[in-house]
C-alpha cells in the first residue's frame, strides 16, 4: 500500500546524500508524518499551504522495514500513518515536485 510523505527540499537532498531520511519530526515525536492518498491534498493545504520547497514521497509500505502505526494522537477519529524509524530510500518508489499554484493551494500531481 502506499502512503505519502511532504518533504522539504533540502532535508529529501540530505537523505540521497546518507542513504537514508530523517524528517524532523523523528527527532521530535518519534516518528514520520505521512498520509493516505485522501489525506494528502488536505494535510497540504493545511499546513504546507503556499510553500514552494517541497517534495512529495511516494512509498511502499511493505518496503520500509521499520514500523508502520495507523494512529490520531491530536484526538480525532482519523487514523494516519506514522512511520516509527528513518525512511530507507528504496522505499521511494517516487519522488515528485510538490508545488502549489498561484493561489498557494495544493493538487496531486501525476504519477508516473
Amino acid at each position: 500500500m502506499g502512503i505519502y510523505h511532504i518533504a522539504e527540499k533540502t532535508h529529501w537532498e540530505k537523505a540521497l546524500a546518507t542513504g537514508e531520511y530523517r524528517a524532523p519530526s523523528l527527532e521530535k515525536a518519534g516518528f514520520i508524518h505521512c498520509s493516505l492518498k485522501t489525506q494528502l491534498i488536505r494535510v497540504a493545504n493545511t499546513i504546507f499551504r503556499g510553500r514552494r520547497d517541497l517534495v512529495l514521497l511516494c512509498i511502499e509500505e511493505d518496503r520500509l522495514g521499520v514500523p508502520v502505526r495507523y494512529e490520531n494522537l491530536e484526538g480525532g477519529s482519523e487514523l494516519f500513518p506514522h512511520i516509527y524509524g528513518p525512511l530507507p530510500l528504496e522505499a521511494v518508489r517516487e519522488v515528485l515536485p510538490f508545488e502549489p499554484d498561484e493561489n498557494g493551494l495544493f493538487k496531486f500531481p501525476e504519477e508516473t
